[in-house]
């Protein structure tokens, strides 16, 4: 098979950053509200008083200490704690394609390449904002690309399971240059009023430009040594929101049709899943875990990804290891492993091995091994 590389990446950051200290004291005041509001009810036992949230409680329990936002005003409103984004006209660029437009501009300059040379793009992440026409087309059409173009979800491993596609495209003559694009606005699927969650997510778009290698025109390529997806089911992470939900109105509005999920539970099965994952990944490929520079794991929470790093290599990673990038983007879902490898991969000598993985609900899981050309 003909070398596949990555010759090119974007990134995209919204223009609103937000510390814990003002996603906390707006959380507070909502439980503030909550609390005189039902004061009678709470006071004879038939529903209990929110709780308060902390910096110090984020930070402990995540690592996160800031993420960025489309829209900060109405996730800082207590009364409303949720992004205002208005509708936009359906002859206006989406939201989400106006993210991904910027990122794979980004990512095409990295690459030296036009947009019209492009003729495959996927846009793949947790959330798109419409079932059809799909986001990929309209972005095909605003940059002005070629070919094909399509949306595809696999929850927080969309970036690798879309770079396996693309790669497999290439191989068999499908596609010459490949868009991946990962746009997540994770921020307007979040429960800003669960003290439990409301700090995970941000927002961003990452891109990635995929080719043949002997096509590649820039000076930093990682070829595509192998990619190995899995998946699993588990309700310990869902969103029920969906278009039957109008065909069952007594559901609208439940927490069910935003992010949910069994936190714990979550962190006791997907770690020991993505740490055997990799491990047996290298392992086919002939490399051994001690032989990688690299570790781009998906931004999810600290503890998991340390843990994760320590069952691959069988000890603690250090930063460089495994660069961790959600203390300041908190969990951007399907970007976060490509904004650590953005942010954290132009030192890789040539030769130096790499492990870009992501695993979310699915559960899924996706590695994709690099070499520095």
């Amino acid at each position: 098979m003909k070398p596949v590389v990555i010759s090119g990446s974007g990134l995209f950051t919204p223009p609103h950053a937000v510390g814990n200290d003002a996603l906390v004291a707006a959380f507070n005041q909502f439980v503030s509200h909550y609390n005189m509001d039902h004061a009678g009810d709470i006071a004879s036992g038939q529903i209990e008083a929110l709780a308060e949230s902390s910096s110090d409680f984020i930070e402990r329990a995540s690592g996160i200490k800031q993420r960025y936002l489309m829209d900060k005003d109405g996730v800082l409103d207590p009364r409303r704690m949720a992004p205002n984004l208005a509708e936009r006209g359906n002859d206006a660029l989406s939201a989400q394609a106006e993210m991904a437009v910027a990122a794979a501009r980004d990512a095409l300059k990295a690459a030296g390449r036009a947009a019209s040379e492009v003729d495959l793009i996927i846009v793949a992440c947790s959330n798109l904002q419409r079932a059809y026409p799909a986001v990929a087309i309209e972005v095909q059409q605003a940059l002005g690309a070629a070919g094909f173009a399509y949306d595809m979800n696999v929850a927080c491993s969309s970036a690798t399971f879309g770079i396996q596609n693309a790669v497999a495209a290439i191989v068999a003559g499908q596609a010459k240059l490949a868009l991946v694009i990962n746009p997540e606005i994770c921020s307007a699927h979040l429960n800003f009023r669960d003290r439990d969650s409301h700090f995970i997510f941000g927002d961003a778009a990452t891109a990635l430009v995929l080719e043949a290698f002997d096509t590649a025109r820039s000076a930093n390529v990682y070829e595509v040594l192998g990619g190995k997806l899995a998946t699993q089911f588990s309700n310990h992470i869902r969103n029920n929101f969906g278009f039957l939900n109008r065909c069952a109105p007594e559901g609208v509005g439940a927490v069910d049709k935003l992010f949910v999920q069994q936190g714990r539970k979550v962190f006791k099965e997907v770690c020991p899943m993505v740490g055997e994952h990799i491990v047996a990944h290298l392992g086919q490929l002939g490399i051994a875990p001690q032989q990688v520079k690299r570790f781009w794991l998906h931004q999810a929470n600290l503890a998991m990804n340390e843990l994760i790093a320590r069952r691959v290599l069988g000890r603690d990673a250090t930063r460089s290891e495994a660069p961790v990038i959600l203390d300041s983007y908190a969990n951007t879902s399907s970007a976060g492993s490509v904004i650590a490898f953005h942010l954290h991969s132009q030192d890789m000598a040539g030769g130096d091995i790499g492990v870009l993985s992501s695993f979310g609900a699915g559960y899924s899981v996706g590695s994709v091994v690099l070499k520095r050309r």
